[in-house]
């Protein structure tokens, strides 16, 4: 037997899970790796070899494995279920490589939570919540909340398997959707202590029911919508889509223009984006379907607009945005520094915003700023003249067809500037 390091998929059952050259792996352990839970569970086969426990101490792992290794001793890894599924095996092979590693999967508890509900499991979208306590979901955090990445798979699929962890348990993840809106749209099943003497499965119960259950967090949740989504487009939705302040007319930024000016802002899926003079919130909200794994934040001084932007955010259903009802730049210090920054709406503040933009900007990242004033499109102007950034600018004026009697007219649109500033650094 080569003397590398073997990672090796166990479950509840113990031995009589493994093969057997999984078992002879472990019969010829010199150190055993693996979590309090699971060294207690092999403690008669491994009574030989030293034992360490990684709960908690992940980053120590490989040099665990490569100290014990430089010694010509054989090293066991013991995880649960198939280690490259969510598990520890992606770790190793980033910090070892894999030509010192062998892995022995074993059945992962999704595949066994399916088979108990005899649910098909290959169009599951498979999710770990294995991350750092963050506490108790709260409307409006963001990526730095470890429960953020699963709210934006929820939104996006139709059926999901979740691993759940001790903290980030079933319920949590409950009292998420309750939080979200999201309760009516699921079925919920739940797979707990698979293989042992004490497994339960839950099924049948409302997402508030599940809200309210205590969990081990060694349970498998497995989310099923009820109405497949409805996909509708990235961008590019009609203006009567987006609810407007009335009697007054409410901002909202056209969709000829808005088109131009997210084309502009260069936005990837991951994009973290600032909307700053939100409006209506038609801009920031179709950057957020663009960004669908990154993070919109938008800020509005007018309190009606602000509530309209909120409402348009709930009907588009929106889950990565977050907004402010202040002047800006009040609040943006609390942001993290953006990929993209659209300025709609500056309230006065034009030359102090481009400015503060600009150095929190990441490297390459775009501000792109939409004026209808000769005034305010002159101040950017002189701003950008004494800087050493790549800017461009563009008007558009746009003209929309209307009926007049059996025929059509043409109706000219104002005519917009749309300014685009690239951070250089690149």
């Amino acid at each position: 037997m080569a003397k590398n390091c073997a990672v090796i998929g166990v479950l509840d059952n113990g031995t009589a899970g493994l093969s057997a050259e999984a078992l002879e792996w472990i019969h010829a352990a010199d150190l055993v790796i693996a979590a309090a839970r699971t060294l207690d569970l092999f403690k008669d086969r491994i009574a030989q070899a030293e034992r360490r426990d990684l709960t908690g101490s992940l980053s120590a792992v490989p040099d665990w494995i490569s100290q014990a290794m430089q010694q010509q001793k054989n090293v066991v890894v013991l995880a649960t279920g198939d280690p490259l599924c969510h598990g520890i095996g992606s770790y190793l092979i980033k910090k070892l490589g894999s030509e010192v590693l062998s892995f022995y999967p074993n059945v992962s508890t999704i595949q066994l939570a399916c088979a108990r509900f005899a649910i098909p499991w290959q169009t599951f979208k498979i999710c770990s919540v294995h991350s750092k306590d963050a506490g108790e979901w709260t409307v409006g955090a963001d990526a730095r909340h470890g429960l953020y990445a699963l709210l934006q798979d929820i939104v996006h699929y139709d059926k999901l398997a979740i691993l759940t962890s001790p903290e980030n348990n079933p319920a949590r993840i409950a009292r998420l959707l309750l939080a979200e809106g999201l309760d009516q749209e699921f079925t919920l099943q739940v797979a707990e202590d698979l293989l042992k003497v004490s497994e339960k499965l839950f099924q049948g119960y409302s997402v508030a029911d599940i809200a309210q259950l205590d969990f081990n967090g060694n349970d498998v949740l497995l989310l099923q919508r009820k109405t497949a989504v409805q996909m509708r487009p990235v961008f590019g939705s009609d203006d009567a889509d987006f609810k407007q302040r009335k009697p007054d007319k409410g901002l909202i930024t056209k969709r000829e223009v808005r088109a131009v000016s997210l084309a502009n802002m260069q936005l990837d899926p991951s994009s973290i984006i600032w909307d700053i003079g939100a409006g209506s919130g038609s801009v920031g909200i179709e950057a957020a379907r663009i960004a669908h794994r990154g993070h919109v934040y938008a800020v509005e001084k007018n309190s009606l607009d602000a509530d309209i932007a909120q409402q348009n955010a709930r009907d588009f259903d929106i889950h990565n945005y977050t907004l402010i009802q202040a002047k800006a730049p009040e609040g943006l210090d609390d942001w993290p520094d953006p990929d993209a920054v659209f300025i709609g709406g500056s309230g006065g503040e034009l030359a102090n915003l481009i400015e503060y933009c600009m150095q929190r900007l990441h490297d390459c990242g775009r501000l792109v700023m939409n004026f209808v004033t000769l005034e305010n499109m002159h101040t950017a102007i002189e701003i950008l003249k004494k800087t050493e950034w790549r800017w461009n600018f563009i008007q558009l004026q746009a003209n929309r067809s209307q009926p007049i009697l059996h025929m059509q007219r043409m109706q000219a649109e104002n005519p917009v500037w749309i300014v685009s500033v690239t951070k250089e650094k690149c």
